[in-house]
């Protein structure tokens, strides 16, 4: 009963994915669709998924909800609002009033294209994540080590909000630093309101060499931090194919938490994001 917390999709005829620049990232310069993903995710094992947005547009999040609508594999979906618009809580309440406006679970800004460090403390952004907890949604985290001190205040400061660490804070997987990003971690993690997903960690290592082994020492520290009925699998799909085909990724994360108890397992493959997003 795996869960996939973490995908996204894209079709490039309706909408450009304007941050998929450089020969780098060039293969993903496709169309990514549900039913591409669904066949991947089903014969993986995955029986209900949380699809991401991409782009910071009002349009997207709308197409999002309907492809859940369609979808029964996707079980929810993040999407993005402007955070710093005054109207942010009636943005929220349509958006639940659209076709499949139920799936929304939770939100997401790219933070980690933010210049500030400390962007996620002004205080439009925080009247913003305000609305996000008033409206029972959570708020998504895609940021950078150095912007990770900023999450915890961010955490603090709205206890009533649940915040997810996407893709573990993006380690330095391939520098095999772990700090400061790992002091930064896990006091984000000490706030009971923090849940971190583990995902992206094949493309922020080294996409054409990196290893199980290579991984683990960041897994470690996030197993000991969050502890595992704090962290969820994700697969990142399509970006993990840079560095890997889904089905690689999700024994990898399995071969990471093999030394965890069954239930242990089953809370972070499965009840973890099942409760985060109220799947």
């Amino acid at each position: 009963m795996t869960v996939d917390a973490h995908h996204h999709v894209w079709d490039l005829s309706v909408r450009d994915q304007d941050w998929l620049t450089g020969p780098r990232l060039a293969p993903l310069r496709r169309d990514f669709t549900a039913e591409e993903f669904e066949v991947e995710a089903r014969a993986a094992g995955v029986v209900r998924s949380v699809l991401v947005q991409t782009v910071t547009v009002p349009e997207e999040t709308p197409e999002l909800l309907a492809l859940a609508a369609r979808h029964e594999l996707i079980a929810g979906v993040v999407g993005w609002t402007d955070l710093t618009s005054p109207g942010v809580a009636d943005e929220l309440a349509r958006l639940r009033e659209l076709p499949g406006g139920h799936h929304l679970k939770g939100v997401r800004h790219q933070v980690q294209g933010e210049a500030d460090p400390r962007w996620l403390l002004r205080p439009d952004v925080r009247r913003g994540l305000a609305a996000v907890a008033d409206a029972g949604l959570v708020y998504d985290l895609v940021v950078r080590p150095h912007q990770l001190p900023a999450c915890a205040e961010a955490a603090a400061a709205h206890p009533g909000l649940t915040f997810v660490l996407d893709h573990l804070g993006k380690p330095p997987v391939a520098d095999g630093a772990p700090e400061p990003w790992a002091g930064a971690v896990r006091r984000l993690a000490r706030l009971p309101n923090t849940v971190c997903k583990l995902s992206g960690l094949v493309t922020e290592a080294d996409p054409a060499s990196w290893t199980v082994a290579g991984l683990r020492p960041c897994t470690e520290v996030v197993l000991e931090a969050f502890g595992p009925r704090r962290l969820m699998f994700g697969s990142d799909w399509p970006v993990c194919t840079l560095a890997a085909p889904y089905a690689t990724v999700l024994t990898a994360a399995r071969e990471l938490t093999t030394d965890l108890s069954g239930p242990e397992r089953t809370a972070l493959f499965e009840e973890t994001a099942t409760r985060t997003y109220t799947l």
